[in-house]
């Protein structure tokens, strides 16, 4: 088991959370219960897979909320598409917000791929990132 709140790519998914809720705000108020809505469960959910599966005994576990995290992160990428399609995001908001999504699948993938390696090597379990 390890600490969520240790690892730099929950640090960075939270954070995005934050700036989605944000950006999110201005939203119609007929999407308070749609598109809205989506973004932020995504969002939320990459943080949240990746504490629960800091939760898990095992590597493997942990292997799958990550890539159950990635998941949510590609959701988050068509959702935020979305959202400046329809002009509910400017499009400087939804490339910063874009570029922030990029970073966390990249550092997520970058973990597992480590997690693997360590898997594979058959070394000692890895303690952080």
């Amino acid at each position: 088991m390890r600490n969520h709140e240790d690892l730099e790519v929950w640090r960075k998914a939270h954070q995005l959370t934050l700036r989605v809720y944000r950006a999110t705000e201005a939203f119609p108020r007929s999407e308070m219960f749609g598109l809205r809505s989506q973004i932020r469960r995504a969002s939320g959910s990459i943080g949240a897979n990746l504490a629960e599966g800091c939760g898990r005994w095992s590597d493997g576990e942990l292997a799958r909320y990550i890539q159950i995290a990635m998941g949510s992160a590609s959701e988050l990428q068509n959702h935020l598409l979305l959202a400046k399609d329809l002009e509910f995001l400017e499009k400087a908001g939804y490339a910063n917000l874009m570029n922030d999504v990029t970073s966390v699948r990249q550092m997520l993938t970058a973990f597992l791929q480590r997690l693997h390696g360590v898997r594979l090597n058959g070394r000692a379990s890895i303690s952080g990132e």
